[in-house]
């Protein structure tokens, strides 16, 4: 009897003693989240916060206006450079400011008609060379700083672009990786798979901010030595016809185009 009882109590402890040891086992980890599958741009894109989709939104509506403005400047400086060269070609053949009214597209030239029109306002004090001169001098100055802000129009956002996507890819890349971290709090976990779609997205941020950023600067320095170019040529196109006002005056000229 006594045995039967020591067998039930031994029994007993190895129950309690295994009821123990399942307790202390660890817990079995949760199966770890799937990597997305799709983690091409668009799919990146389409899973991002939606502040860091603004963010690549505004970096994509920056590259487009940095394209845009470089077709529109090309056409409009090839033009322009075009039709000052063609004054500048003619201007210099001539003897005489007067000669200019024999061809059409020099006498619409507007350093043409400053000329004209300071000669004429200067009628009645051309004995005053030096002083019709310098105002004639003055016309083409103010001619030259407009048609340079002219040129510069719409040019100086594509410094302003430079100079700030980077900021704003930055921008998304630190909220990016930000919601990782609030992932890595939430779930418990340092899983890569928790962390990696969120740094992903925030990596497309600044690449896509670089990609804003680096064709503006390299766009803008190119339209920076195209507009100087420019400029030297309608101040060489000037120098030609303040030549042209000279030797008149020196011939005793009394009325525009008479020499």
């Amino acid at each position: 009897m006594r045995s039967l009882t020591n067998r039930v109590r031994f029994t007993t402890r190895l129950r309690a003693m295994a009821a123990c040891l399942a307790l202390a086992a660890p817990v079995p980890a949760l199966a770890a989240p799937a990597v997305p599958h799709d983690l091409s741009v668009g799919g990146m894109f389409l899973q991002a916060d939606w502040i860091v989709k603004l963010v690549m939104l505004g970096l994509l509506v920056a590259s487009l206006v940095t394209w845009t403005v470089f077709v529109a400047k090309v056409l409009e400086l090839r033009r322009a450079t075009a039709a000052e060269r063609a004054v500048h070609d003619g201007v210099v053949a001539l003897r005489s400011l007067g000669d200019a009214a024999a061809s059409p597209a020099i006498a619409a030239s507007p350093l043409i008609r400053e000329a004209q029109n300071e000669l004429a306002l200067s009628a009645d004090a051309l004995d005053d060379r030096d002083g019709v001169k310098e105002r004639v001098v003055s016309r083409f100055e103010r001619h030259e700083a407009a048609e340079a802000r002219r040129m510069t129009r719409g040019i100086n956002i594509l410094a302003t672009i430079g100079a700030t996507a980077p900021f704003v890819g930055l921008f998304g890349t630190v909220w990016g990786i930000m919601n990782s971290f609030i992932g890595i709090a939430e779930k418990q976990t340092t899983n890569l798979a928790v962390v990696a779609p969120g740094i992903a997205e925030a990596l497309l941020a600044t690449a896509l901010g670089l990609v804003a950023a680096i064709p503006s600067v390299v766009i803008y320095n190119h339209f920076s030595r195209s507009i100087a170019a420019h400029r030297a040529l309608v101040s060489d196109t000037a120098a030609a016809i303040l030549r042209l006002v000279s030797r008149d005056l020196s011939r005793g000229l009394t009325a525009p185009g008479k020499a």
